[in-house]
């Protein structure tokens, strides 16, 4: 029963983790809030598998028969809740090897959990031990209320607000390396104010209602007033479609959001650190930095294959003149561009670039998890402190 009720709890509090209230996520970043979503929502599942099992095992006669033509509804409530949070689970964890596209899996996602969250509901209720007692009868009904509400204000609310608060595409930007820039400019408000590096989740071409919006982080700089740039990778069915969005259409935003932004710390010099499409929020803070006159020192890595793919290169070479910055490239494929770093971002690497008071470093890693993961422990392992090492984990979803 204990373990029943724990599932319960902890499953209706993956909600409130996923609703994106700002002031929640904002000491940690709305990125680590989603992991840690990702594993309790683990944990409350094996918990709700653990009281079947027991039931299963210990107390067999308490589920009756299995056939929903002869069980009790609450039984079968149960049974089905469960199989619910299974297909939920499952379907997160292995969506790319299952290769259920975005949208799909995310209105899937909604549906299984509100649809697995009411059975269990049902379940609990009808079984009634430990729930109809005034004092718990009322906990389990301003549980429910508030849950109702969750998903009113997520569902509703915020679209709604969002949807009095339109952009307008400006102009999509070719860029190198498979990438374009979105340029926004709001519509009847005077925009977004964000810190450099954070994000916000994008809808184009559907209304705010719909499980169509897509995290990406906010390349421009942040003095700029209302417009925004996005810079975004084709690596996947929607960026593919970017390219072919038009001048005068709508998007929606919801943001900003993230943890990851040189606004939140004090240095001297900064370590800005990239892979790929990772330099979109680096590009941010190196805009912002310029804008402002910052003349404190910057050193920027960027991890590319080769030149072709160095996305804002240009623009990056040109910030050198307003900028105390240095630039070291690392391609796979050196020979493409004079004075590039040969291989991937490694310890080897990082030691040889980096200044040598370390200790003093404010690093910002974003890119790919492996590059992510290597480029960490390489600057714990070169004495930078690793509260000092502030990473975007670069795939939400």
């Amino acid at each position: 029963m204990a373990i029943g009720f724990a599932a319960a709890v902890t499953l209706g509090l993956q909600f409130v983790l996923t609703a994106r209230f700002r002031r929640l996520s904002a000491p940690f970043g709305i990125d680590i809030v989603y992991y840690f979503h990702r594993y309790m929502a683990v944990f409350a599942f094996l918990l709700l598998l653990g009281h079947w099992l027991l039931l299963r095992l210990v107390y067999p006669e308490s589920l009756g028969a299995a056939d929903p033509r002869e069980a009790p509804l609450h039984l079968s409530a149960g049974r089905a809740a469960l199989l619910c949070f299974a297909l939920l689970v499952l379907s997160s964890i292995w969506r790319k090897q299952l290769r259920i596209a975005y949208e799909p899996w995310r209105v899937m996602h909604v549906l299984l959990s509100v649809a697995g969250l009411t059975l269990a509901v049902v379940h609990l209720q009808g079984v009634g031990n430990y729930s109809h007692l005034p004092g718990q009868a009322l906990f389990w009904q301003i549980f429910l209320v508030l849950w109702i509400m969750l998903i009113i204000y997520v569902r509703v609310i915020k679209p709604a607000r969002m949807l009095r608060r339109p952009y307008r595409v400006d102009r999509v930007r070719r860029e190198t390396g498979s990438a374009c820039t979105l340029v926004l400019q709001p519509q009847g408000h005077d925009g977004l104010r964000f810190a450099p590096g954070q994000f916000a989740w994008l809808t184009l071409r559907a209304s705010p209602f719909a499980f169509r919006e897509h995290p990406f982080s906010i390349a421009s700089s942040a003095t700029t007033s209302g417009q925004l740039e996005f810079t975004i990778k084709a690596l996947g069915d929607f960026t593919a479609t970017l390219p072919n969005i038009r001048a005068g259409e709508l998007a929606y935003l919801d943001g900003p959001y993230g943890a990851f932004s040189i606004d939140r710390v004090e240095a001297d010099a900064f370590v800005l650190i990239a892979g790929g499409v990772g330099i979109a929020p680096i590009a941010s803070m190196l805009r912002t930095i310029a804008e402002r006159g910052d003349r404190r020192a910057v050193l920027l890595v960027y991890a590319n294959r080769h030149r072709d793919g160095i996305i804002l290169r240009e623009e990056l070479e040109s910030l050198r003149a307003r900028l105390d910055l240095r630039i070291v490239h690392v391609l796979q494929e050196p020979q493409s561009l004079p004075g590039a770093e040969a291989g991937l971002i490694s310890r080897e690497l990082l030691a040889r670039v980096l200044p040598q008071q370390r200790k003093a470093l404010q690093c910002f890693v974003c890119g790919p998890t492996p590059m992510l993961r290597v480029a960490e422990q390489a600057l714990h392992a070169l004495g930078v402190p690793m509260r000092q090492v502030h990473s975007e984990i670069f795939d939400l979803v």
